[in-house]
């Protein structure tokens, strides 16, 4: 009895072989729409997957408080990357399992470097992000990490700064130059700390102004994808990733198939093994490459 509940769950093909899989997919641009809302299509698809016995993760930007709900949509209950490797979570306990932060007089100098670079700061603690009525303008843009948001007085003296897991990143908006500035002074002097990006905010709104994203050293999606996999016990040429932005090259360059979304920059694309047709505007996109890595339609029993 115990060998054929074994067999059950592994799902072993009729072949007879057992063919661990894992399939990671990005949320803002890929499976959620630019209102935040995932695809239909798409969750079927991925439910159908899970059905399947292809072990599902999600792999984003956005803080666990800011991915959970999806992960409870589909039905995820494994390890999930978030804050773009920096934190991986248990989905199904809800407990984390790795995070990468910047702790101590680390993130005191970083709070110190943002503070007299005079741009509106948001930094990213305890599943949480802190701001202060400077921030206040830019909430709607900084709300799709996390809806958790803790407004203080001055963001510089927000509790977070001091959190007993570190800072899991910051983020600074305002003109380029002073953008500019910080990340010359972080390159100057922490070692410890990336700059993840840095881009023009293209939102009317906002016209003119420039965000820069930064985060411990050594947490990228790709690291988020090996970790994940060692943990299935999957190899790395077994996992198949869909994704549409600049931090998901790193998990493209790793994992045996990757697909990038239709909408995805030509810079990104190159470094997919395929190019969907799909949109994020339409959707889609997450059900095909779940139907063209794995024989498994959005409809599946």
């Amino acid at each position: 009895m115990a060998l054929a509940d074994g067999a059950q769950s592994l799902r072993i093909p009729r072949d007879g072989l057992i063919r661990p899989r894992l399939l990671a997919v990005d949320l803002d641009g890929t499976l959620l729409d630019v209102n935040g809302r995932p695809h239909a299509h798409d969750v079927r698809a991925l439910k159908a997957a899970l059905a399947r016995g292809i072990s599902v993760s999600i792999i984003t930007g956005r803080l666990y408080s800011g991915t959970r709900g999806v992960a409870e949509l589909v039905g995820i209950r494994g390890a999930v990357g978030c804050a773009d490797g920096s934190h991986i979570v248990d989905a199904g306990a809800h407990a984390t399992l790795l995070h990468m932060g910047v702790r101590g007089a680390e993130a005191g100098l970083l709070r110190d470097i943002f503070a007299r670079a005079e741009v509106t700061t948001f930094v990213f603690a305890d599943d949480a992000i802190g701001h202060d009525p400077a921030g206040a303008p830019f909430v709607e843009y900084v709300r799709t990490w996390s809806k958790d948001l803790r407004p203080a007085t001055d963001v510089f003296e927000h509790a977070l700064w001091g959190s007993a897991d570190g800072v899991t990143g910051v983020i600074g908006l305002g003109p380029l130059d002073r953008i500019e500035g910080a990340v010359a002074k972080i390159a100057s002097h922490l070692s410890s700390v990336a700059v993840v990006a840095r881009f023009p905010i293209r939102r009317a709104a906002h016209a003119g102004v420039w965000a820069v994203i930064v985060r411990a050293a050594g947490g990228t999606k790709g690291t988020a994808l090996r970790w994940i996999a060692e943990r299935e016990r999957v190899r790395l040429e077994d996992t198949v990733c869909v994704g549409d932005w600049i931090n998901d090259i790193s998990m493209f360059e790793l994992a045996g198939r990757s697909f990038a979304m239709g909408q995805a920059p030509d810079e990104v694309k190159a470094k997919a093994t395929d190019v969907l047709a799909e949109t994020v505007g339409d959707g889609g996109g997450v059900a095909w490459a779940v139907k063209q890595a794995f024989g498994i339609s959005a409809d599946s029993p």
